[in-house]
């Protein structure tokens, strides 16, 4: 069924977008990411303009990141203390990057901004996240001791230390106020929810427990997607209310049947297939890049 998408000018498939959602959904009830990392360039890809993909990805995200929410709260496994710190940081840097996204549109540059920002940050942290995940399982396999984890290193020094109960924590604020200042930023510029940045400095940074991390990550998602998407619309005009209606609906079933997954699969090998997803969503806007010349010099161009 095809559907005329105003903001977009577009027409596309309605169940396309719906099953587009339902994944995106999935793979936040599972890992604790919005899924804004493959939601944006999946978009891009069906011909969806790279502002409209942005602004209207962060505001999917919003919905399915409620819907995995609800079922982590009711395990008790977010840590609302550590969510608020976090949001707060994310709000400062969504301001900053809807200033820069708004910017670099003007000067018809947002395509070529949003691509080498997703071929950087995914390459590195899916490289690092594979890396780690790998190590882990094959201590796990061999039956060695995990990897202990620095319980006092540079970050217990920092001052406005804060008692985090949940994540049994009693560290600094302003480590996890910078984490969300960071995917403020992500948010507003890459329309990714910031998860697959957040996760794991929540895991390796601030030393969370991995059980808290995801129903957390989702926690502080929701508030900076959704000023990402005020922002956006706001300052911007490049929220598509069709295209966010069809990939909410969707997101919102797949989150609850992720949330179900993610319970039943070891931490290791959850972390494995998000690193791989991560590396391949990079590998392949990265050949889009080097290998469709003709797209390197149509980044100026308006619709």
């Amino acid at each position: 069924m095809q559907i005329y998408l105003p903001i977009a000018e577009l027409s596309v498939n309605a169940f396309v977008l719906l099953g587009m959602g339902g994944l995106i959904g999935m793979l936040s009830g599972m890992f604790g990411v919005g899924g804004g990392f493959l939601m944006t360039p999946l978009l891009i890809f069906i011909g969806i303009p790279p502002a409209v993909a942005v602004a209207t990805g962060a505001n999917q995200l919003v919905a399915s990141s409620v819907s995995g929410v609800l079922g982590h709260l009711r395990r008790k496994t977010v840590d609302i203390k550590m969510g608020v710190v976090l949001s707060v940081g994310g709000a400062v840097g969504s301001v900053l990057g809807v200033w820069v996204f708004s910017l670099l549109r003007a000067l018809g540059q947002v395509e070529l901004l949003v691509s080498l920002c997703y071929v950087l940050f995914l390459g590195v942290v899916g490289g690092l996240m594979l890396n780690e995940s790998v190590r882990a399982l094959r201590r796990a396999r061999a039956g060695g001791p995990a990897k202990p984890r620095k319980h006092h290193g540079w970050i217990h020094g920092l001052p406005l230390k804060m008692r985090f109960r949940v994540s049994k924590l009693y560290i600094s604020a302003i480590p996890p106020f910078l984490v969300g200042v960071m995917v403020g930023l992500l948010a507003a510029i890459m329309g990714v929810g910031g998860g697959f940045i957040m996760v794991p400095a929540m895991i390796y940074l601030l030393g969370m427990p991995t059980a808290v991390v995801v129903g957390t990550s989702l926690f502080q998602i929701i508030f900076v997607t959704a000023l990402t998407t005020l922002l956006h619309a706001t300052q911007n005009q490049s929220v598509d209310a069709i295209l966010a209606l069809l990939l909410i609906f969707g997101g919102v079933i797949g989150a609850q049947v992720g949330a179900a997954l993610g319970v039943r699969i070891r931490a290791e090998q959850l972390r494995i297939l998000l690193a791989l997803i991560v590396l391949a969503v990079c590998i392949k806007i990265a050949l889009d890049l080097v290998l469709t010349p003709s797209e390197l010099f149509s980044f100026g161009e308006t619709r």
